[in-house]
């Protein structure tokens, strides 16, 4: 077995994005107090992601390797099979994370101290640095939770752990043709439709976005996070002489899946809200979702 990577995740922190635009203290801090805040809260915040970066990097076992890489390189960054991942941060830092993983494990790590846990950085600086230097990649006990996958006819594919979105790129009306399964014998129900997108989410996204959505739907019952089944639903589908809204939500079993086909100029897949990091539809394509073949595996 090849020697264990340690890959540290994090994102840049407010001070560090604020020193980037305003260039000194002085001028960021003037900045924050304008607007009623102060640099103290910011700098606090800072400083408790450093400890828990210091944390976890101290506890790599000298025989193994480490690497670190910020949130907005992870597309860039070669991942292999032996690498365990720390993600130090809030729990979209994990998500954005789980779209480019095959099978390795998470571990979740909540920088700031006292905090309630979160539902996917679980562990406090210090408890995870116990797991690591533990250093026995066997013995974490892990959680495998539910993603979904789009796919494009021409091949490319994009995973997200919460949710996936297909619309157009300014959220404005999309047009495409929606086919859904449905224990009929015709296999299916297809419609032609016109709305502000769709989104199909996971058990881990029946929290977020999915759930306000699935509020104002009247409270469907929403998958759990290890549960394999899909829940999708359209956003303000536009009743027309051309096109309809009466399939606007469901569940996909696993197995299952939902059929888009592109009806105007392009469309977007993006997953966890991540925009930038997206596939295009053009006119006419078809874009499959369903269940992930690589569930995450969150060390729990």
């Amino acid at each position: 077995m090849a020697t264990p990577r340690i890959v540290i995740v994090h994102r840049r922190t407010e001070l560090q994005e604020l020193l980037d635009r305003h260039s000194t203290r002085g001028q960021a801090e003037f900045f924050l107090r304008t607007r009623g805040r102060s640099l103290e809260e910011v700098q606090q915040r800072h400083d408790h992601l450093t400890a828990a970066l210091a944390t976890v990097r101290g506890a790599v076992p000298a025989e193994w390797r480490q690497a670190e890489v910020e949130r907005a390189d992870l597309s860039r960054f070669l991942l292999t099979a032996e690498d365990i991942i720390v993600a130090v941060g809030q729990d979209g830092l994990v998500a954005n994370a789980a779209k480019y993983l095959s099978g390795q494990p998470v571990i979740g790590v909540d920088p700031e101290p006292g905090a309630n846990p979160g539902v996917l950085v679980r562990h406090t600086p210090a408890a995870a640095a116990a797991m690591i230097r533990a250093g026995d990649p066997n013995r974490l006990r892990c959680l495998d939770l539910t993603t979904v996958t789009a796919t494009l006819d021409d091949g490319q594919q994009l995973s997200a752990l919460n949710e996936i979105f297909v619309g157009h790129t300014s959220h404005q009306s999309a047009r495409y043709q929606l086919t859904a399964p449905s224990f009929t014998s015709s296999g299916g129900q297809t419609e032609r439709q016109s709305s502000s997108g769709l989104i199909v989410s996971t058990g881990t996204g029946a929290t977020g976005w999915c759930a306000s959505i699935a509020l104002e739907r009247g409270g469907r019952a929403l998958p759990a996070p290890t549960d394999p089944t899909l829940a999708w639903f359209v956003r303000e589908a536009w009743p027309s002489p051309v096109t309809g809204a009466s399939l606007t939500e469901g569940l996909l079993q696993a197995g299952e899946v939902l059929r888009i086909t592109v009806a105007s100029d392009q469309l977007v897949v993006f997953g966890d809200g991540m925009e930038d990091d997206r596939l295009i539809a053009s006119w006419g394509q078809e874009i499959t979702v369903q269940a992930g073949q690589r569930p995450l595996r969150l060390v729990v």
